[in-house]
């Protein structure tokens, strides 16, 4: 599999200025989160990036990508009709090639030299066939993820075979159809935000969006479902983790997981130490 471009869907409305948000990185520059994508995604040996926008963010977002601006290659999501339908509007960039898919409003930090991204794609290339980044995850978060169902390949700790995949399911939904051998009873295998894609997903996209009604919603999840039945279809719990920015206390959160993994590690602790004694010096 010959992975030279990747897809970063950015158009959900409310959400478009998360990529832009600014972080301090490992390195102790700033960033925007755009940039330290961009750089997720160059790790990965991948060379184009295509950025799904809502309409009149482009400007902003070539802005934001800093360096990696002449990387970018724009389409706009003119309504809001569903991660799925934005995703196929990469069809023509994509050309009918496995491409890395990864969502704007998280970032990463990988637990071993690979970045998060990067170990997505070997292990696509590896196994040649779709495979999904997922992470262990308590049930209360299923609200905010797709999530995957399945059976652990033999001989492979970390990676899956899937056999179902829904939507933001209830904790009812999972505990029926999405229990995986070996999990942590209450924890499931929610979507990581990155992917490597066959070109039979772009096919099952456009295929879904021919078919639904002229303003209905295309979503993701169910084309998994439906890839799952055709073809091999692989989920790989990355060895790093993922941070939502999008959610209560996301980027700082996300802000506190780059510094206590950068350079500035021990300056960062140091401060969180003193911070926590004056907290509860007033609680007292």
């Amino acid at each position: 599999m010959n992975i030279r471009k990747a897809v970063v869907t950015a158009a959900g409305r409310g959400q478009q200025a998360l990529p832009l948000q600014t972080f301090v990185d490992r390195d102790g520059v700033e960033k925007t989160a755009l940039q330290i994508i961009a750089e997720e995604v160059l790790a990965a040996g991948v060379d184009e990036i295509g950025l799904i926008v809502a309409p009149g963010d482009r400007d902003a977002y070539r802005l934001a990508a800093g360096s990696h601006a002449g990387r970018l290659h724009f389409m706009e999501q003119i309504e809001p009709r569903g991660y799925g339908q934005a995703l196929s509007l990469a069809c023509e960039f994509t050309a009918g090639q496995p491409f890395l898919h990864l969502v704007s409003d998280h970032l990463y930090v990988s637990t071993q030299p690979a970045r998060c991204a990067q170990q997505v794609v070997e292990r696509a290339r590896a196994e040649k066939c779709s495979v999904s980044a997922v992470q262990a995850t308590r049930e209360a978060m299923l609200p905010y993820y797709g999530t995957v169902g399945g059976r652990r390949e033999p001989r492979t700790a970390a990676l899956y075979e899937v056999e179902n995949v829904l939507e933001k399911p209830t904790p009812s939904e999972a505990e029926q159809k999405l229990v995986v051998p070996g999990l942590r009873a209450g924890h499931y295998l929610c979507f990581f935000g990155i992917h490597v894609f066959t070109p039979a997903v772009m096919d099952l996209l456009i295929e879904a969006v021919a078919l639904a009604p002229v303003d209905g919603a295309v979503q993701l999840s169910p084309v998994l479902a439906r890839l799952a039945s055709r073809e091999r279809y692989l989920a790989l719990e990355v060895q790093g983790r993922r941070y939502n920015i999008g959610v209560k206390y996301g980027l700082w959160t996300a802000q506190l997981a780059l510094a206590l993994d950068g350079n500035d590690r021990a300056e960062i602790l140091a401060q969180l130490v003193e911070l926590l004694a004056v907290t509860n010096q007033g609680g007292r």
